[in-house]
């Protein structure tokens, strides 16, 4: 792992390469570390002739961190962050890939940045920012969330009380508790500092509930004109498979790939089905 200066706001991104660096280069943003992207997703698109970059979103991993509680940039900054990426990489256009809220972020940056982007996967994600959704789209499992926020947060300093906070959300969400301790491990190890917001950026990507996510992008989506293909977990309690199925509607030509037995992570039995989709895409 190493970072890069992008020359946005003086930022540096935390990133990961896999593959040849002369390969068509898939950028992955993570969600919001790079960790969200799975190791064996990122090896088996190296093995299909990929690059494949993840990286983290700003306040998160080994990109620049400032002020989680009061981010000084918008979702559109973090959509800059990623063309000038893929530029500083020189592998624009890049096939950009999102996952949760960075699949936000990948919407806006295919919209912000055209010319940037050759494809575009957007993974376990929806149309609009953080709160409500609007009306014909299905909002967060009510059930759900209630399990979650009645669980207490842990002692952010205490690395084995994070990873078994994220081992039980993970449980109430449907996702492998066991792969999401170990996650929550490393990017506990890999956290610059072990101050709550710090963490919480880190672990829970809340600093995105504080960022200036306007306008809206949803009524934009048709102008997508690159290969688009949408991921989605059938079981998905967190955003619900039908914002995937919205997206696939209103993106020109978008393929949909559900995941039957997936819920809010891309899990191990599903990698190599995605890689393959996302190999065809170009």
């Amino acid at each position: 792992m190493t970072t890069i200066n992008i020359g946005v706001d003086e930022i540096a991104l935390g990133i990961e390469s896999f593959g040849d660096d002369d390969a068509p280069l898939v950028l992955l943003a993570g969600a919001p570390t790079m960790l969200s992207w799975p190791d064996a997703l990122c090896e088996r698109l190296a093995a299909g002739g990929r690059r494949v970059v993840r990286y983290d979103l700003r306040d998160s991993g080994e990109s620049t961190t400032a002020d989680p509680e009061a981010p000084a940039y918008t979702l559109r900054d973090l959509a800059a962050d990623a063309a000038a990426l893929a530029d500083a990489l020189g592998g624009a256009p890049a096939h950009l890939a999102g996952i949760g809220v960075g699949g936000m972020v990948a919407q806006v940056a295919a919209l912000d940045h055209p010319g940037a982007f050759s494809a575009l996967t957007l993974a376990g994600t929806r149309a609009v920012a953080p709160g409500p959704p609007d009306d014909d789209l299905p909002d967060h499992d009510r059930a759900t969330m209630s399990r979650l926020f009645a669980h207490p947060m842990p002692d952010w300093t205490d690395r084995e009380a994070v990873a078994g906070f994220a081992a039980a959300g993970a449980e109430i969400l449907g996702d492998d508790p066991v792969a999401a301790r170990a996650i929550a491990a490393r990017i506990w190890d890999r956290t610059p500092g072990t101050t709550s917001p710090v963490q919480l950026a880190n672990q829970l990507g809340m600093v995105f509930s504080r960022l200036d996510c306007t306008p809206r992008w949803r009524e934009r989506l048709p102008e997508i004109e690159i290969p688009t293909l949408v991921v989605h977990g059938r079981r998905d309690r967190f955003f619900p498979v039908g914002n995937g199925e919205a997206l696939a509607r209103e993106i020109p030509g978008a393929r949909l790939l559900v995941l039957e037995e997936a819920a809010t992570a891309i899990p191990d039995a599903a990698v190599d089905e995605v890689a393959e989709a996302i190999l065809m895409l170009g």
